[in-house]
């Protein structure tokens, strides 16, 4: 308990700190305040249940972007509506242009039917090829976490060197912390890990691949899109033979369809969370996030 307060002592603490630090979505955001914590707090511009696949920006969202000393977001393929507005900036952080990031690639000279179109797992697309021809899903995989978090601390440091000792401390705990998860993680997904399921929307690439998972595929390449005919009838099909155990919804978008094609099955239904809608600002939050991740798979593959 003693331990907890003071974990949250030195989180809230600021050092009369001026620095302002804001990412565009909520697991950017706890995966920063892990590294600002002693220092400064963390702001995001997407509320909660906000999609960056379809977002619109006001004009108070611009006025913030240019206020802060520094913005972090990971690049067109996700944020689209950001590419525009931050071209020439000098306060920003675009993840997806570290070479230190590890990054699924898709096959730039694939043909694919936006409309009828499974995500399978060897296929890795997810309908943002055309913006840097990668998944952007980056924050869901444990490798890009750790690297994401180099990447950001010495950022920090570069534009806070008063601080540089603080953001060293805070980058080893994270990468200490996040090894621990993993472990864990992996003993919990273990037993599951060839058991098959569907996911909404392509999004968890970077978390399958690292743990094994056996990802069949997905209802659509990307969620501001319509599943298919023939996705949905090829999906319906698995789902009559005892290879699926489940397939997982996501808060943001709870489609009928899903219904409409798992009815009469014996299939489970699950959530996967890509945006960490619910997890509040604190400590350890990332971490529980992956941690959380891994028990939706735990229990909705186990039958």
């Amino acid at each position: 308990m003693i331990f907890s307060l003071a974990s949250m002592a030195v989180w809230s603490k600021t050092d009369a700190s001026s620095l302002t630090v804001m990412t565009s979505i909520k697991p950017l955001q706890l995966i920063t305040q892990e590294l600002t914590k002693g220092v400064a707090n963390t702001e995001v511009l997407l509320a909660n249940n906000t999609s960056p696949h379809d977002y619109a920006l006001k004009p108070s969202d611009v006025r913030k972007l240019k206020s802060v000393d520094l913005f972090i977001w990971v690049g067109p393929g996700l944020e689209s509506f950001l590419e525009s507005v931050l071209e020439g900036s000098d306060n920003t952080l675009q993840l997806d242009q570290s070479s230190q990031i590890e990054k699924i690639v898709y096959d730039e000279h694939a043909e694919h039917d936006d409309h009828d179109h499974v995500a399978h797992e060897h296929e890795h697309d997810d309908g943002h090829h055309h913006h840097g021809n990668y998944n952007p899903h980056l924050w869901l995989g444990p490798v890009q976490a750790q690297q994401m978090a180099k990447v950001i601390s010495d950022k920090l440091i570069a534009i806070d060197p008063e601080h540089q000792q603080q953001y060293a401390q805070n980058y080893a705990e994270f990468t200490q912390h996040l090894n621990t998860t993993i472990a864990e993680v992996k003993q919990k997904i273990a037993p599951v890990q060839h058991n098959g399921y569907y996911v909404f929307h392509d999004a968890y690439s970077y978390y399958e691949d690292y743990f094994g998972l056996n990802h069949l595929g997905a209802f659509t390449v990307s969620p501001d899109r319509r599943p298919g005919a023939k996705s949905l009838i090829a999906i319906r099909n698995a789902l009559k033979t005892d290879e699926v155990y489940c397939v997982f919804a996501e808060p943001q978008f709870t489609p009928a369809v899903i219904d409409s094609v798992t009815r009469g099955t014996n299939v489970k239904h699950g959530v996967l969370d890509p945006l960490a809608t619910d997890y509040q600002v604190e400590p350890g939050a990332y971490f529980q996030y992956l941690q959380d991740l891994g028990t939706s798979f735990s229990q909705c593959l186990t039958r």
